[in-house]
């Protein structure tokens, strides 16, 4: 999926390219004419992302979790247009069996990390740039074992408010999947299919999502200027159902 070229000459940063919704958000956008930036913990997926690219792209090691490695990615990356982060690291499960450090990286990724990234990088961006952030729509419908994963999603839509007001006139915006058909849900086996087809018959859209969608969001947020701190639910009206 990609619109013509309306990303012709713009700079863009995809932070968790090495995932697969990172992956075909950072091939759409190379389609559409964009030279990537692909940064991401694991340096061997983000050589892979690479190869899947028709434009020119750069690959940059960086870890939310550690300030410095966010640091270096600003002096590497220099202007941009847009940075979009896909980045995500749950901690799911009952609250008895929660360790701290995996409820510590996951916060980092989707809060504590868009905070950094928007506090080193927020200086050099373009006049119409825009930071895009993930959150998810579990924020909107909490569920046992879920806690950490309603709570980070929920905080990020509070912090990119938050950030739209400090760092303006750089925009600041999150798109929020639902259940989306990424290849997250394969490990359910055999039981997918029925699983998928539950969620489309509770949603008021009866479907689930596409990775297609969330990129049509999140081009959505990068080109529409007067969009800013807003939260964008890319969910079928699955927090509704």
């Amino acid at each position: 999926m990609s619109r013509s070229a309306f990303l012709e000459g713009q700079r863009l940063v995809v932070v968790g390219a090495g995932s697969r919704t990172g992956c075909r958000l950072a091939q759409a956008a190379s389609a559409a004419g964009a030279e990537l930036v692909l940064a991401g913990p694991d340096p061997r997926k983000l050589e892979w992302t690479a190869g899947e690219l028709s434009g020119p792209s750069e690959v940059i090691t960086v870890d939310l979790a550690d300030e410095a490695t966010i640091a270096a990615l600003s002096q590497r990356v220099g202007r941009f247009d847009h940075l979009v982060s896909t980045a995500a690291m749950p901690a799911n499960g009952p609250l008895k069996d929660l360790e701290l450090a995996d409820v510590q990286r996951a916060f980092a990724a989707k809060v504590v990390g868009p905070l950094l990234l928007a506090k080193h990088l927020g200086g050099q961006v373009a006049d119409t740039g825009s930071f895009t952030f993930f959150s998810g729509v579990a924020a909107w419908r909490p569920a046992p074992s879920r806690t950490v994963m309603a709570t980070t999603n929920g905080a990020l839509a509070f912090l990119v408010q938050a950030l739209a007001v400090e760092i303006a006139p750089v925009r600041v915006n999150a798109v929020s999947p639902g259940i989306v058909d990424s290849g997250s849900w394969d490990g359910l086996g055999a039981d997918k299919e029925s699983f998928l087809r539950q969620v489309a018959e509770r949603n008021p859209a009866r479907r689930v999502g596409t990775p297609d969608d969330l990129i049509k969001a999140v081009f959505y947020a990068i080109d529409n200027p007067y969009v800013t701190g807003t939260v964008l639910h890319v969910d079928g009206g699955g927090r509704l159902a």
